[in-house]
């Protein structure tokens, strides 16, 4: 009886401590650039994949608008923005078009070429990343390959040192 109940208790253990486990997320699992489609603030253009410069690095920034270390992220990277030749940055968030493109303005983006503000309406990056803190960055070398990735505040010499 004794050892039917350690059996018991060990494959109730077992069972509880592998239901805790998280599924690799697809960003792991696909370490390229995934195929996405979302809306260019600066023109309510589509962009997509294709549009990035296949010759430069790729940082996706996911973000809110709100979200404080967001704006000063936003404050670090434009005051910076010559740090970043080598590399485009696209910043997406899920929010309302209007809420982001008062952040393109007050932020004054256009002035940065580098930068494309799109908006993801169906959070399709936010779910690929699993994205649990904002601002969250995915770097992608120049062959789209996944590089590293940072969620929350991240300091701007970490993440410049990372493509």
């Amino acid at each position: 009886m004794k050892k039917l109940f350690v059996f018991v208790a060990l494959c109730l253990s077992f069972k509880i401590s592998n239901a805790q486990i998280e599924p690799t997320p697809l960003f792991i699992k696909q370490p390229v650039i995934p195929s996405f489609r979302l809306i260019n603030v600066a023109d309510s253009s589509i962009f997509t994949k294709d549009f990035l410069d296949k010759r430069k690095a790729t940082i996706l920034m996911v973000f809110s608008p709100d979200c404080e270390h967001c704006q000063q992220m936003t404050k670090e990277i434009t005051a910076n923005i010559k740090k970043f030749k080598k590399v485009q940055i696209v910043m997406t968030s899920p929010l309302p078009y209007d809420f982001i493109k008062k952040f393109y303005i007050d932020y004054k983006i256009a002035k940065y070429p580098i930068i494309t503000l799109a908006r993801d309406p169906t959070y399709f990056l936010g779910n690929f990343f699993k994205v649990r803190s904002f601002p969250s960055f995915f770097i992608y070398n120049k062959k789209g390959e996944l590089v590293n990735w940072y969620n929350g505040e991240t300091p701007l010499e970490k993440i410049i040192a990372s493509y």
